[in-house]
């Protein structure tokens, strides 16, 4: 192992690196058996509308969550520190994926699946933080796509699992791996930047500072639009790829888990190449426009594979995984856009901004549907908007490779 690598591979990114693998795990493992465990709470549900409804009302609960809780961790970590938010999420998703697993009707699960969003709102956003922090300028975003790209790898591993065991053996995999990161923490360090920071006084965590100024607004605004295109591709394309292929007659079944795990197995190795691609152009809004454009081609792909074998239709969906495996320099880009007394709100709550708003753009692409009556034109016009606008969004964001973080926002 070379000293630089050494130097990425440190114990801070190494640990939120697998702080994130457990939240992304969680996440990931209720979209594949959250409905596996309604049937069986509730066998009278199989088959029926009403199982599709609970799950989303499931899952919008889990949403809600993550947006409030996003708020909440970013200020909390920009008060009391960016640790205070590693360990209070991991605990509190850890608990209840422990709950979830002992749940015995629709009331104690709305409440778990909420409190479980809210914990899993602040681990990605501290970590990349405080390693963002911690790290030379020049390589920061290094330890960021290792924190970014191995932690995505939960998904891959929610998926392996739930093939294998019981919903509530899963959820329970979930709680313990939490609890036993807890111990690997405690050799942990705090910013060196938060802590003078803190020292100094300076006004810290305010959220509404995101609205007081023209200029952070558009940060702000900016840095959540970057992200568009990823939830367009997982939360829709992606998810909906079993009734894609059946438009598409595409030949043989399509499993939805296999979809799932073969998109997040190409966000892993997307995470890498873009994290990498930074580096080496030493730019990040470069390495965006590289993977909008493949985006961009590989939805066309993806949407045109009519009447091919269901191993193109699934290697479509590891290459479409790839292409917007720019998670990685998205919350890179978000913590290096503000000063030290925002860098934890706006690290941390945009991921959740961006993730909540597959709401908006899920109700869009039904209107669309609706109004079109063709599922796959309502896609072409819909992931054309979200291009356009990230395109134009990107025109317009402050390019911060190499930034300087040690600076105030006033």
């Amino acid at each position: 192992m070379t000293n630089n690598t050494q130097k990425i591979l440190n114990a801070t990114v190494i640990i939120a690196a697998l702080g994130y693998f457990v939240d992304v795990y969680d996440l990931i493992l209720f979209l594949i058996i959250g409905k596996k465990s309604l049937v069986d709470l509730y066998p009278q549900w199989a088959g029926q509308p009403i199982l599709l409804e609970q799950f989303q009302h499931l899952l919008d609960l889990q949403m809600i969550g993550m947006l409030i809780g996003g708020i909440a961790w970013g200020m909390i970590g920009d008060k009391k520190g960016r640790l205070a938010v590693l360990l209070g999420s991991i605990i509190c998703y850890s608990l209840s994926n422990l709950a979830n697993a002992f749940v015995t009707d629709m009331t104690w699960y709305e409440i778990f699946r909420f409190i479980a969003g809210f914990g899993l709102a602040g681990e990605l956003g501290a970590g990349v933080c405080l390693v963002a922090e911690l790290m030379d300028k020049n390589k920061r975003g290094l330890g960021t796509m290792v924190v970014a790209a191995l932690g995505v790898f939960g998904a891959v591993v929610a998926a392996l699992v739930s093939e294998f065991i019981s919903w509530k053996t899963s959820y329970i995999i979930g709680g313990v791996l939490g609890f036993g990161l807890l111990f690997l923490r405690i050799g942990v360090f705090e910013s060196a930047m938060f802590q003078k920071e803190h020292a100094n006084m300076i006004r810290q965590g305010n959220f509404l500072m995101m609205f007081t100024s023209i200029d952070r607004f558009k940060r702000f605004a900016q840095a959540i639009l970057l992200g568009l295109p990823t939830w367009f591709v997982i939360g829709l394309l992606v998810a909906r790829a079993p009734e894609i292929a059946k438009a598409q007659n595409i030949q043989g079944a399509i499993a939805q888990n296999i979809c799932i795990l073969l998109a997040y197995a190409g966000l892993v190795f997307g995470d890498f190449a873009s994290g990498s691609a930074s580096q080496l152009m030493r730019s990040r809004k470069k390495a965006f426009a590289l993977f909008y454009t493949l985006c961009t081609l590989m939805m066309l792909l993806y949407l045109n594979l009519n009447s091919v074998s269901s191993t193109l239709f699934y290697t479509a969906i590891f290459a479409l995984g790839f292409s917007v495996g720019f998670w990685a320099i998205f919350v890179t880009n978000a913590s290096e856009q503000f000063g030290i007394n925002l860098r934890a709100t706006s690290t941390i709550s945009v991921p959740n901004f961006a993730r909540g708003s597959l709401v908006p753009i899920a109700w869009v692409f039904k209107q669309t549907a609706i109004a079109t009556g063709n599922m796959i034109t309502s896609f072409y016009w819909v992931g054309g908007i979200i291009m356009v606008i990230t395109f134009a969004t990107l025109y317009f964001v402050r390019e911060t490779f190499a930034r300087d973080l040690d600076f105030y926002e006033r």
